[in-house]
């Protein structure tokens, strides 16, 4: 890049961003230095486990705009060739495949984006930049009246008509999230809370705060408290212990998941998570017992299976 400067400057124009993940941390200092701006997903300090709101916010709107470059290549890799390391004398034909890829995947494929306008994108992003200026309110609240530590306070589901919650649509949700990956994770996630003991709770003097604990994804050993303040039609905050769980750009997954259940999903679905396709697959070890049809009035005998 330091010896081709001049020429990357070309493909710019003024006041232009470069997007990156995380990946290309050290190269940012390069990047200062020939003049171009980048932005990346915040890292959590040493001794950190948890973004600052300001962070997870800012975080969320990099990860959105990068969203169309890791959709782009997640589509291009299902081709297995290209979803693999190549050899070194392959790389001159390599172009020539991208394109060919490329030009199928436009032609039969859907669009990645699913908004209709320009000025659909252009509201979607308005909102996001709002929302990346505002603090958690409902964090403070927790943290201040000690709520992630009270048992106390808090009564089962089976002692609150869940009715008062409010029920959304895919689309408000997807507003709620400002996007869909989280609610594709929603039935897995819920599937944990479906196989063991309820893990949602009410507050008992203030029915539209709840509290609930999710499965870590990653960790089997970890589990995070989520709170949701909610009215007749909306939700109007949340807050999550997870690393990017006090963002107000959208939600985590976790607070996602809660929302996506609790709104309509535990009437809708019969069945959350991956399905168990074990439960079709006989037993090998379960033979069934011979049957002798010597005595049988046809003298014929069974085929042979």
């Amino acid at each position: 890049m330091n010896s081709n400067a001049e020429s990357i400057r070309s493909w710019l124009n003024e006041d232009d961003i470069f997007i990156v993940d995380r990946g290309f941390r050290d190269a940012l200092p390069l990047l200062a230095d020939l003049g171009i701006q980048a932005e990346m997903p915040f890292f959590l300090e040493a001794g950190q486990k948890q973004m600052s709101t300001e962070d997870a916010n800012m975080s969320r709107l990099v990860t959105k705009v990068r969203w169309v470059v890791e959709s782009s290549n997640a589509r291009i890799k299902r081709w297995r060739y290209l979803d693999r390391t190549l050899p070194t004398h392959q790389i001159p034909f390599i172009g020539d495949y991208i394109r060919i890829v490329c030009a199928v995947s436009n032609r039969f494929s859907h669009p990645l984006s699913s908004s209709s306008s320009r000025e659909e994108d252009d509201a979607e992003a308005a909102k996001m930049l709002h929302l990346s200026k505002q603090v958690n309110h409902l964090k403070a609240f927790i943290e201040e009246k000690g709520l992630q530590r009270k048992t106390a306070v808090w009564k089962p589901t089976s002692e609150v008509d869940l009715d008062s919650f409010p029920i959304f649509d895919v689309e408000e949700l997807r507003n709620l999230t400002c996007g869909t990956y989280q609610l594709k994770l929603s039935s897995s996630y819920m599937q944990e809370h479906m196989d063991g003991e309820s893990d949602i709770y009410f507050h008992e003097e203030d029915n539209t705060l709840l509290r609930a604990k999710i499965q870590s994804r990653h960790t089997s050993s970890k589990k995070y408290q989520l709170w949701i303040r909610y009215s007749e039609s909306t939700v109007e905050s949340w807050y999550c212990t997870c690393r990017t769980g006090a963002q107000v750009v959208g939600m985590c997954s976790h607070i996602a998941a809660v929302a996506w259940y609790l709104s309509g999903a535990r009437h809708r679905e019969k069945s959350f998570g991956v399905r168990d396709w074990s439960r079709n697959v006989l037993d090998a070890a379960n033979i069934p017992p011979v049957i002798d049809d010597s005595d049988s009035e046809s003298g014929g005998s069974l085929p042979e299976e």
